[in-house]
């Protein structure tokens, strides 16, 4: 077992939702995965081939106008407006990526483990986050935001300032994502990554049976291109 994979081991991590976030939200579900000893790599070309393949495939069974009655997207954006994000400008993550290849963008590039989970995304329309699991401190919460509280999300030139109507998630020493629209710059997947924590990010609406399926496409194509061992912890 390699020294990053033991540290991985050793964390005992619960994710937990506060009261207040399930008395607004009482058939909202969140899984997570652990993915340990990962090589995260720029890019791979065995990668490039599956998203062109996913790409075409995405181009078959979409196009603009009928996106928007997906009953998944429904729900992620009826729960964007219920936290104040309006999912006209801030789409949800599955349904603004698969509008990029329905636009004929290109899709963004980040690494390899990042990149794969983008593309479990698009293909099972369930929006994930992934974290650096060893930046992680203790338990994650789920929780309302604090008023005026500040956040740096990835490739933001400043902090936004939360309202208080924001679902966060915060380690015990900061808040490491707006859930689920933003995750924190100082907790992202680099290529110094060796273990991460998934996040299969469900909202009123999007039953368990799609989350775990969503868990077991994104492991699959996370250790399929960067290697590792990956796991729904329950």
């Amino acid at each position: 077992m390699t020294k990053g994979s033991q540290k991985m081991h050793d964390i005992q991590m619960n994710f937990i939702i506060s009261s207040d976030v399930k008395l607004r939200f009482p058939k909202l579900r969140v899984l997570t995965c652990r993915i340990s000893d990962v090589k995260v790599r720029k890019q791979d070309t065995e990668l490039e081939n599956f998203k062109n393949e996913l790409i075409n495939s995405i181009k078959t069974q979409y196009n603009l106008d009928s996106l928007k009655d997906a009953a998944s997207f429904r729900a992620y954006r009826d729960f964007f407006w219920r936290i104040g994000v309006d999912p006209t400008k801030n789409r949800p993550a599955a349904e603004a990526l698969i509008r990029r290849i329905l636009r004929g963008e290109n899709l963004p590039r980040i690494n390899t483990l990042v990149d794969a989970y983008n593309l479990a995304s698009i293909k099972t329309e369930i929006a994930l986050a992934a974290f650096d699991a060893d930046e992680l401190k203790g338990n994650l919460l789920m929780r309302l935001a604090e008023t005026g509280a500040e956040f740096m999300g990835i490739g933001m030139s400043k902090p936004m300032i939360l309202q208080g109507n924001e679902v966060v998630i915060s380690d015990e020493e900061k808040l490491v994502a707006v859930y689920p629209h933003r995750d924190a710059e100082d907790m992202k997947v680099t290529e110094l990554t060796r273990n991460a924590l998934l996040l299969i990010c469900g909202v009123p609406g999007i039953s368990e049976e799609l989350l775990r399926n969503a868990a077991h496409v994104a492991m699959e194509l996370i250790t399929r291109f960067c290697g590792g061992e990956g796991r729904v912890i329950e």
